[in-house]
């Protein structure tokens, strides 16, 4: 026998940005909602796995990334009053990227005109050069460096712990350890047998979204690959070292691999990582599977992005962060370029590990934007990474607004008081 519930609108995805969207909804308008999360509490991944860094729109492309962009730039204040109200950790760090040569300098330069095209003003970034960056940062070793001091660090995963609540008091119902076993007839069949009726799906399921986007005749034409970001963490008194995130300028831009950070958390710990070992899936927190893996890049293989297993550079760089994987030495070597002072010895505890799931174009080319796709009551959220987090509040609003103005949803007349003003978020597009 199925049970079947009905609901306006059901939410694939109980991480940062399916939990904002639910808030909104519950917030805003009188459908009822559901969220459907597998696991047995939310933001239970990359929501949770990541630097907690609050990151401000200066590297991000005002052409192609506009919407992002502006979610970033908005919603660190919406999250600060928000992290202060509810007393959850709120860091000021401040971000320094760094330029090791000319060339890295003049990305900098370019950084900059992009900052001040998606918002910052002119007391927010300030490029420094070498010795500047000394006088801020002793221990630290670049050619230049762009300062944004309105970065800063929290706990994205407290958070949508309490946008949840407030949500859930709202009205929204969420079906946790719950997994979709299928779509059919506007209906989602969970495991337990369970259907869910709607009239309106809404998938951002992180890893996992592509997948379910196809399950639906779209987005085939992508592939996907997973990433597994590995950390170590610094012992005291060594921490004290840099007192400011540092990230350097990407060497490979158009891969997803990252030059090692150096990560003030909002709890007190540092970190030094990532690298960007190819996983099986989007919960291989440690360990490799093999046999797993291998079906991965099959199916890679005979599907439409298999160029991008055919490249070399790839297929190099792939190798380079297997090894820093397996080995500690290398990944304090990579740091020690910028901040030459630490030690392997100074790290012995593993970091937060995290996973990406970037998109693979056709042509085996790594997609940079965020993908929304439409079909007949669904929208699918799908390359939906950083900043992701630092956006979730404004682009969810975004996302709730464009929903309001095709007609799929209507704002209530008797809202609900919601945390943060939608309609000045809206205003500021």
């Amino acid at each position: 026998m199925i049970f079947v519930l009905k609901f306006d609108v059901v939410i694939i995805g109980g991480g940062i940005l399916g939990t904002s969207l639910s808030y909104w909804i519950s917030a805003l308008t009188d459908h009822t909602v559901c969220v459907i999360e597998k696991e047995n509490h939310v933001a239970a991944h990359a929501s949770s796995r990541n630097t907690g860094v609050v990151h401000s729109p200066f590297y991000l492309d005002p052409q192609k990334k506009k919407k992002i962009a502006k979610a970033a730039l908005l919603s660190h204040d919406l999250w600060q009053d928000y992290a202060q109200g509810h007393h959850i950790s709120w860091k000021d760090t401040g971000t320094i990227e760094l330029a090791l040569d000319e060339s890295q300098h003049r990305t900098l330069e370019k950084y900059l005109k992009w900052g001040h095209q998606n918002g910052l003003v002119d007391n927010d970034l300030e490029l420094l050069n070498s010795e500047q960056i000394k006088q801020r940062e002793p221990n630290v070793k670049c050619h230049s460096g762009l300062y944004c001091k309105k970065d800063a660090s929290t706990d994205y995963g407290l958070l949508t712990e309490q946008l949840f609540q407030e949500s859930q008091q709202n009205g929204t119902r969420f079906l946790f350890s719950s997994t979709m076993k299928k779509i059919q007839n506007h209906a989602v069949i969970l495991s337990n047998g369970q259907s869910l009726e709607y009239d309106h799906l809404i998938n951002c399921a992180g890893g996992h979204s592509l997948s379910i986007a196809k399950k639906f005749g779209l987005a085939k034409q992508y592939s996907s690959l997973h990433f597994r970001g590995e950390y170590w963490q610094i012992d005291e008194p060594n921490a004290s070292l840099v007192g400011t995130n540092i990230y350097t300028v990407a060497k490979f831009p158009k891969f997803p691999f990252l030059d090692p950070h150096w990560i003030k958390r909002s709890d007190g710990r540092t970190e030094i990582g990532p690298n960007a070992v190819p996983v099986s899936d989007p919960e291989a927190y440690s360990g490799l599977n093999m046999s797993k893996l291998l079906s991965k890049i099959s199916e890679i293989l005979s599907g439409s992005s298999k160029k991008l297993l055919l490249n070399s550079e790839f297929l190099s760089l792939v190798s380079k962060e297997w090894k820093s994987s397996i080995s500690k030495n290398n990944m304090i070597n990579r740091v020690k370029e910028f901040i030459p002072k630490i030690k392997p010895s100074y790290f012995t505890t593993r970091g937060t590990a995290g996973i990406r799931t970037p998109i693979i174009t056709k042509e085996g080319e790594f997609l940079a934007e965020t993908i929304e796709m439409q079909s007949d009551h669904s929208l699918h959220i799908i390359n939906y990474n950083s900043p992701g987090a630092t956006g979730a509040p404004a682009y969810s609003a975004f996302l709730v607004q464009q929903l309001f103005d095709s007609g799929v949803m209507h704002q209530s007349k008797n809202a609900k008081p919601d945390s943060w003003n939608f309609a000045k978020i809206i205003d500021s597009l």
